[in-house]
């Protein structure tokens, strides 16, 4: 029997069966999917794992991975079936090296990436990936997702901060692609396959990572504009002025802010009066800290800014991104929102809003926008707000109209509906309506090649 097999490879520590155990993972963060499976299965190495694979891929049973399950398009959930095993790699959490000369570190996939972090900093160097979910969420995960967060505008996605894979492969076997090399013209880049492809062409088991020197104590700033359009030219002066030092620049709106204060204890915006949008800003400018003061007071001259408060200890910054990171909790405490994770030229981000937020007033007068995100990288996260009123049997139909209007928008202005979360089964249909064809044949092609039975992840991306 395959349950039993299953158990006798990962011991008693490595499964579960119990309802109350597996309640947290079979629903996604945002309580939007919600699934079934027989059992959860929790190796504790790569042998393991490949044994598991390779017992699921003998009964033609469905497997899905699962790190930290805080995805926000249900990627890492099972259907509803009860048939397909979940693989949870939590217990997969040993940092395997760190060589601070080579400025890289070998980690398991289920590192939680806050731990990745701090060994990082142990050796005086730097991993710059960092997202609001960085306590709980793991790395394999990131990968999978290709994950962004805040320092995409220095230090690009998780695609760029990988350097090699180890990967189980859907008949079980392992491929060991840990490399810390930078330069490697020996064939096809296959770690690029795995990156961004949230489980369905292979299982992501350890990965070699990219560190930086330690940027030192960073400047947090919080300025407030008057528009949005304001963000994209006050994000150019100040690179011009601080060149790379600029580590994120955050856009988000005054009414986004003020649900954050209705909603998270003890978060309060530090401005004695509103303001329609804020931009928070992290610049590494240790030593020379004239250099942002001035850049902010020539970007005030030019009408670029309204006012700004510089964090003058690390309690203050962390208070000021408190703010930031609290918005998805807010949302939720708030009532269920579209959420729409874009990205479009940051060129033309001054006009997309405007023109979005014309077209939903006049098609949807009863929704509320909101909005932030990452301009130095065009990612907005487009939320919207729609009230319901009793008996709204047109409801569902109106979210969808509303999904549709702002994906056909940033479709029109050369952007993505998925900038950042992946595609999971949340936005799987959206793929085909906004992919070409010839993509949709390489994808496809990719997942029959690698997982012909299809037991890695089924239902979710293609």
């Amino acid at each position: 029997m395959l349950i039993e097999r299953l158990k006798s490879i990962v011991g008693s520590k490595g499964w579960t069966q119990d309802a109350s155990e597996l309640e947290p993972h079979l629903t996604d963060w945002r309580n939007a999917v919600r699934g079934q499976t027989p059992i959860m299965l929790s190796p504790a190495s790569t042998e393991e794992v490949s044994k598991l694979v390779r017992a699921c891929a003998d009964a033609a049973v469905a497997i899905v991975p699962q790190g930290g399950n805080t995805g926000m398009c249900a990627g890492a959930i099972p259907d509803a079936s009860g048939k397909q095993v979940i693989l949870n790699l939590a217990r997969m959490n040993n940092i395997r090296t760190v060589d601070p000369l080579d400025f890289s570190m070998v980690v398991d996939a289920g590192c939680v990436l806050a731990n990745i972090q701090q060994a990082a900093r142990q050796v005086d160097r730097y991993f710059p990936l960092s997202l609001g979910a960085e306590g709980s969420c793991q790395i394999g995960g990131n990968i999978s997702t290709n994950a962004g967060g805040i320092n995409v505008i220095r230090y690009g996605t998780t695609r760029d901060l990988v350097l090699g894979l180890e990967v189980v492969l859907a008949d079980g076997r392992i491929w060991n692609g840990i490399k810390t090399l930078r330069k490697d013209t020996a064939g096809y880049d296959l770690k690029q396959l795995f990156i961004g492809s949230e489980g369905t062409l292979g299982i992501i088991t350890a990965a070699a990572l990219r560190l930086f020197p330690d940027p030192g104590n960073a400047t947090t700033t919080l300025i407030a504009i008057k528009n949005a359009g304001n963000a994209v030219p006050l994000l150019a002066k100040l690179r011009t002025s601080l060149a790379d030092r600029i580590e994120a620049f955050e856009l988000m709106g005054g009414n986004t802010l003020a649900l954050v204060e209705r909603h998270i204890p003890d978060s309060k915006i530090p401005f004695e009066e509103s303001y329609p949008w804020y931009v928070l800003i992290e610049a590494s400018v240790e030593g020379s800290p004239d250099v942002l003061v001035n850049a902010l007071a020539h970007c005030l001259d030019k009408g670029l800014l309204l006012d700004a408060v510089v964090a003058k200890s690390k309690a203050e910054a962390a208070r000021l991104w408190r703010l930031r990171h609290s918005i998805a909790e807010a949302e939720k405490r708030e009532g269920v929102a579209l959420k729409h994770d874009i990205s479009v030229p940051i060129g033309r981000m001054e006009e997309f809003l405007a023109r979005a937020e014309k077209l939903l007033r006049e098609a949807f007068p009863e929704s509320e926008q909101f909005v932030f995100g990452h301009v130095g990288d065009g990612n907005l996260h487009y939320n919207v707000h729609l009230q319901r009123a009793s008996g709204d049997s047109e409801y569902e139909q109106k979210k969808a109209r509303i999904t549709a209007l702002v994906y056909d928008l940033v479709a029109e202005f050369g952007g993505s509906f998925s900038a950042e979360h992946g595609i999971g089964s949340l936005k799987r249909e959206f793929l085909s309506r906004y992919k070409d064809d010839t993509d949709l044949q390489l994808m496809r092609g990719m997942k029959k090649t690698l997982d012909p039975a299809n037991i890695l992840n089924p239902g979710k991306v293609i």
